[in-house]
């Protein structure tokens, strides 16, 4: 299937009605970067039950790659479905990772708004790090803004030797 990209010079325009997780798979990275800057980081209770998740593109990656990981997200057996959320109060709450079906419940994370990596802001952060999570999903530190009522995207970060490193943007949307 192939996905048209939205490039950074066609904003606003392209950015301003964007309300689905496929409309964001279709930005460039740029336009990622400046959506994702510009949203609003969301409270911990507006976030909640079953997401459909989106898996976009890599930042670090070439155009081509870019290209192949819209294609490869875009199709309805990618593994990853999405992120189920549970609030647990105002400040905190856990979630898992949905996987190969919406029954399959990997990789628990627990929640709280803290600031963001990505620059002088807030973000609702996801955090692996727990026991019964495997070493290398220990290492991935989620964050998520609100794009639009019911869509967040969020920024995958790979801790490596300590130092975060921004390995992909994802989109959350509600059902």
């Amino acid at each position: 299937m192939a996905t048209s990209v939205a490039h950074a010079q066609d904003l606003p325009q392209k950015t301003a009605n964007v309300r689905t997780v496929d409309e964001l798979l279709a930005l460039d990275i740029p336009t990622l970067e400046r959506l994702y800057r510009e949203a609003r980081v969301p409270a911990i209770g507006e976030v909640k039950g079953d997401l459909i998740g989106r898996m976009l593109p890599a930042p670090a990656a070439n155009r081509a790659v870019q290209n192949a990981m819209r294609a490869l997200a875009s199709q309805k057996l990618f593994p990853w479905k999405g992120k189920t959320f549970a609030p647990r109060d105002l400040h905190a709450g856990e979630g898992w990772n949905r996987v190969f079906t919406d029954k399959n419940l990997w990789f628990r994370f627990t929640t709280k708004i803290g600031p963001s990596r990505a620059g002088d802001f807030d973000a609702l952060h996801l955090d692996y790090d727990h026991p019964e999570n495997p070493f290398f999903i220990r290492a991935i530190q989620d964050e998520i803004r609100t794009v639009a009522p019911g869509l967040w995207l969020g920024q995958a970060w790979l801790v490596v030797r300590g130092k975060p490193w921004l390995a992909l943007y994802f989109a959350l949307q509600n059902p």
